[in-house]
């Protein structure tokens, strides 16, 4: 880089800098990323794909883990970019090979993690100015990021092993071409130091984090300002969808609501006070979103496997539940084996001691352990043995 431009780039600008923060921005990335897909691996399971039922904490840890992760690295992408953004520019713009595919590289990483970043941001607060699906575009994407990832640090890593095994005072050699030396206190190193730019960072990245894990970790609430929930809905809870939305208010409310069961070829159709008829069971399970969000609820119903059992003989399927709701991706769930048997996986009738409200799945909804929330189909119509 010509010495003319180089003097006019503040020394906090530097590859000291940038390899520091982008440890710690790969880091997070990583995290979010192998989080990420098993979200979306739970919703829709490849071949050999196995989620256990316990611990019953481990989906509200992975998806908290995820959301925290992805906004520390929002608050740590703006300081990587501002840290090389001159060298960006830098003559040859093309050059060798290499040089090119480090360029491409570093164009298609940034695009499809600020796309990545933005759009699961936007996500957490249920915001979509968009036409496009975001659960299938967000999980392709990440891929092309991660990918992109690989492809930059394959072609960077000697440059940031020499970073990193170098004092964050020492000049670069591509600033002055010597090795060693301290940086001058001189007119070209007026502005913010190297050191107390990356306090700011790994500042700001804590309290990005802090800020947002309230949804997810309780007694953290207080201090997280931007959660998109923090504990507020129906009977202390918070809802995603309400009943209004779903459209499904007259029917969870007609006297002569029957849940139909199928086991075995045989086939129940129960009402409501049969179900509260038969032995209740209570558990304590969280409810846990992909948005990030979670709370912690004592449920009490009908244990799954022993309303099966009133039908017929369960054989050791997988069990599908539909929804009163007419339209939606959801309204439909497919629960696996080891969720099946569970002694904590019910057909709730009460949320904490009361009636389930409506908007919170009234007459019945499924909960089962270690289950993202979408899954947990509420107001109930059918439940349904596969072969």
């Amino acid at each position: 880089m010509p010495k003319s431009i180089a003097a006019q780039i503040s020394p906090a600008r530097s590859r000291a800098v940038a390899a520091r923060v982008g440890l710690v921005l790969g880091l997070a990335i990583a995290v979010c990323f192998l989080t990420g897909l098993i979200s979306h691996w739970i919703q829709h399971p490849p071949a050999g794909f196995y989620w256990p039922a316990r611990p019953v904490w481990l989906y509200r840890f992975t998806q908290g883990t995820h959301v925290i992760s992805g906004v520390i690295a929002i608050a740590l992408l703006p300081v990587k970019l501002w840290s090389v953004f001159p060298r960006l520019f830098a003559r040859p713009l093309l050059g060798n090979p290499l040089h090119m595919l480090e360029r491409g590289s570093i164009a298609i990483l940034m695009g499809a993690i600020i796309f990545e970043l933005a759009t699961g941001l936007l996500n957490t607060a249920q915001w979509y100015p968009w036409r496009f699906f975001f659960t299938t575009t967000h999980y392709a994407m990440a891929y092309v990021a991660i990918g992109a990832v690989a492809v930059h640090l394959a072609v960077k890593l000697p440059v940031i092993r020499a970073a990193l095994s170098r004092p964050l005072s020492e000049r670069e050699p591509e600033q002055d071409g010597s090795r060693s030396r301290k940086e001058p206190k001189s007119p070209a190193a007026r502005g913010i130091s190297r050191r107390n730019l990356l306090g700011i960072a790994g500042g700001g990245a804590v309290v990005g984090g802090l800020a947002v894990a309230g949804q997810a970790v309780p007694f953290l609430r207080w201090v997280s300002v931007l959660a998109a929930r923090t504990g507020d809905g129906p009977q202390g809870v918070p809802v995603n969808r309400a009943a209004v939305e779903a459209g499904v208010e007259r029917a969870a409310k007609d006297p002569g609501y029957r849940l139909r069961v199928t086991v075995g070829g045989k086939a129940r159709e129960f009402g409501i006070e049969e179900l509260r008829r038969m032995t209740q069971t209570g558990a304590d399970l969280p409810i846990a979103c992909v948005e990030g969000w979670s709370a912690g609820v004592h449920w009490s119903g009908v244990r799954l496997r022993d309303l099966l059992g009133a039908v017929g003989e369960y054989r050791g399927g997988s069990v599908r539940f539909g929804s009163l709701e007419q339209g939606g991706l959801y309204r439909e769930s497919v629960l696996p084996h080891p969720h099946v048997v569970d002694d904590a996986t019910l057909v709730a009738l009460r949320l904490n001691g009361e009636e389930l409200s409506l908007d919170h799945g009234y007459p019945c909804r499924l909960i089962a352990p270690n289950r993202p929330g979408v899954l947990q189909t509420k107001w109930l119509s059918r439940i349904e043995e596969l072969a």
